[in-house]
Order: C-alpha cells, then structure tokens, then sequence
C-alpha cells in the first residue's frame, strides 16, 4: 500500500533518511521523541513534502503524482488542519459530500451525533477533545483504504481517547483490507491498536517489530553494577546507566528469566523502547 525507499529530507542539520513498507490491511505504528522526524514521513507520504532524495509510492505510485481519484482513497487526521472554526459539522458534511464520491452524508451526521458533536454548533465552540473527534470522523467518512493519523488522540482524556480509538476499530472491522499509518505519544494507545511499530530517532528507523513480538519477546533489565559485568550482552539491544546500575533493553527476555534467577527483569512497552534505543547506547 505504501513504500518509502530511501527516503532523505533535509532541514538545516537535521537529515532524514527512511525506508519501511505499510502492506496491505496493516496497522503500523511510527513512535520516536519530538522533532524525530515522524511529521516528515507522513507529509512525505501525503505528498505534502518532496523528498531531496529516495522515493515514496502509495498505490504503487509516487505520492507527489497521485491522480484527484487516487487522493479520494486516503484518510488524513493531522493535528494542524481542519476545517475554519466558523463551520459547523453541518457545514462540513456538505462540502465533503461534494468532494468525495463514496462519502454518506447522513452516516457521518449520525456519527457526530453520537460521538457528541452538535452539528449545527460552529467549530470554535468545540472542545479540544471535539474538535479532534471530527478531525477523525472526516478521515473514516469517505471509506478511504489508507488512513494517515498523527497524534489523533492528543491532549484528550482517557475517555475521549477511547472514543477515538473505537472510531478506528469500527471502522477498522468494516474495511479489512485498509491500510493505517499513525504517531502518537501515548503508548498504551498503539499497543492495544497497531500491528507493527517502527521507531525514528534523529531521522533514522532504529527498530522496526510486530507489536505482539514487543509485548512477548522483549523486556527491560535492571541490574547492579556487579551484576552487569557478569551478564551475557549477547542478546542487549541498548544499555543505559542508572544511579543503581544498568537498565538493559532485550528482545530475548526468556533467556534472562531463565538464566539470571536473581536479575530483575520486567515486560517491555513501546515507552521503554523509545526512552532505551534513543537514549541508550
């Protein structure tokens, strides 16, 4: 569905350089600190941004190029964009309906109803939390077979958060065969949503892992300083001193488990792998 091979932007001292694939009917998660680069990718793969280098292919063709019909099959929430604060939901259901072909205009009525967005109560009015439902409402409206989301949940409470991530699910269930790219801060949400994880850190992809091999096969060490000059640093993916030692970061937590009986070793999240590969060695 997506391909970016080799992919370089350039911003002053920063450089970006990326490959990674987005197959068909596959949830991909892209996780990394502020400024990694993650905003870059997406805008590259929207088209938004020419690359200075590489290449970028959605629907096996480069994005920049993608015909009017081609665009109609994407769904894009980004955290800077939307409509004018001076519309309302209804305002909104009619432009889209003359912009997309596939678009239900009564479905996405229902659905502000239900999510809690007034539609005839203009957009300035809306809360944060509102205002990102119907970013996201937009992006599902029209059946898209690729969504691009960055940050749809940010800055919202866990039950807004869970209202959004229900949004996609159900959507999800409807169209099996779309594909998903999207960033968020708050681990727990792409845990529970993603089916892969790349990580970017100063514009490069550090790790790149089914989420379910993340959750079963990695774990976080914790050991003293004799303890980590006797451990095995075969399986050490990243390593970063602490006031009481080491904390370690393996994709083999069984083999600690078993062979260190002493060790302290705890489940891995995408939080730890993004504090340990960015800021470990």
């Amino acid at each position: 569905m997506v391909s970016v091979q080799n992919l370089e932007k350039h911003y002053g001292d920063f450089s970006l350089r990326v490959s990674m694939e987005i197959p068909r009917g596959r949830i991909t998660g892209l996780v990394g600190k502020n400024g990694a680069g993650k905003s870059t990718v997406i805008k590259s793969v929207l088209g938004l941004v020419h690359p200075d280098g590489g290449s970028v292919r959605v629907f096996g063709k480069d994005a920049p190029a993608l015909s009017p019909e081609d665009r109609q099959q994407i769904g894009v929430a980004l955290s800077d964009s939307g409509f004018s604060n001076y519309l309302t939901p209804g305002d909104c259901a009619r432009i889209l309906d003359k912009s997309y072909d596939h678009f239900d205009k009564q479905a996405f009525l229902d659905s502000c109803s239900r999510y809690g967005l007034p539609v005839n109560k203009t957009i300035m009015k809306f809360s944060t939390g509102m205002k990102a439902k119907l970013r996201v409402l937009v992006a599902l409206s029209h059946k898209a077979k690729l969504l691009i989301m960055d940050e749809p949940t940010a800055g919202m409470d866990v039950e807004a958060r869970n209202e959004i991530l229900d949004m996609i699910r159900s959507y999800l269930e409807e169209q099996e065969d779309c594909s998903v790219l999207i960033t968020s801060h708050i681990a727990t949400d792409l845990e529970g949503l993603c089916d892969d994880i790349y990580l970017i850190d100063r514009g490069k992809i550090l790790l790149h892992e089914d989420t379910d091999v993340i959750l079963s096969d990695y774990g976080v060490l914790k050991a003293d300083e004799q303890t980590f000059r006797n451990l095995d640093r075969g399986y050490l993916l990243s390593t970063r001193q602490e006031s009481f030692g080491y904390r370690c970061l393996t994709n083999q937590k069984q083999y600690y488990q078993e062979n260190y009986p002493g060790l302290v070793v705890e489940n891995c999240g995408i939080d730890d792998l993004i504090l340990l590969m960015s800021g470990g060695k």
